[in-house]
């Protein structure tokens, strides 16, 4: 396929509002738009990378995005780039501190691979404060996430945490 590819990859553990900002903003850039949902050893997800595959389809889907599609990888970054014949990985940046980790993945990406560009999108400003981690956080101790992600998610969270027991009850 010719043609720019993107690849925005994430743990997506929930998908939120701001990686759909981000999606969606990414979808206008480029011709084919990959959304690569993986792991991450240093993070305890909520969902199984199966769900939020499937999770993240269903955000996609909503949204319309005809040149988005959602795959699931557990390798190197560059290498599923590589792979999926992209030449841009999209990130999205909140926050200063999230510019100086994702300043020093960038510069290891190109040291792996220089054909293939990194472009970050700053987010929209309402959506900044936003993490996954913190919707989890908000979710498990039964504060009300629905600012944050969308409402299908927001069912599917709720339910991950009635199965698993908020916390912090009084």
């Amino acid at each position: 396929m010719t043609g720019r590819v993107g690849l925005y990859p994430g743990t997506f553990d929930p998908v939120t509002l701001g990686h759909t900002d981000i999606i969606r903003r990414g979808a206008k850039l480029v011709d084919r738009l990959i959304i690569g949902v993986t792991t991450n050893p240093s993070k305890d997800p909520m969902f199984a990378p199966e769900e939020r595959i499937e999770m993240v389809r269903a955000e996609v889907a909503r949204h319309g995005l005809a040149n988005v599609e959602v795959k699931g990888f557990d390798a190197l970054l560059m290498k599923f780039a590589e792979h999926e014949g992209a030449n841009v990985i999209i990130r999205g940046l909140r926050a200063v501190a999230d510019f100086e980790y994702e300043y020093q993945m960038a510069g290891m990406n190109q040291q792996l691979n220089d054909r293939i560009e990194t472009v970050f999108l700053m987010a929209d400003v309402s959506l900044q404060p936003i993490a996954s981690r913190l919707v989890k956080e908000i979710a498990l101790f039964g504060g009300d996430i629905a600012p944050f992600v969308s409402p299908a998610v927001r069912e599917l969270v709720n339910a991950r945490v009635a199965k698993l027991g908020r916390r912090g009850e009084f």
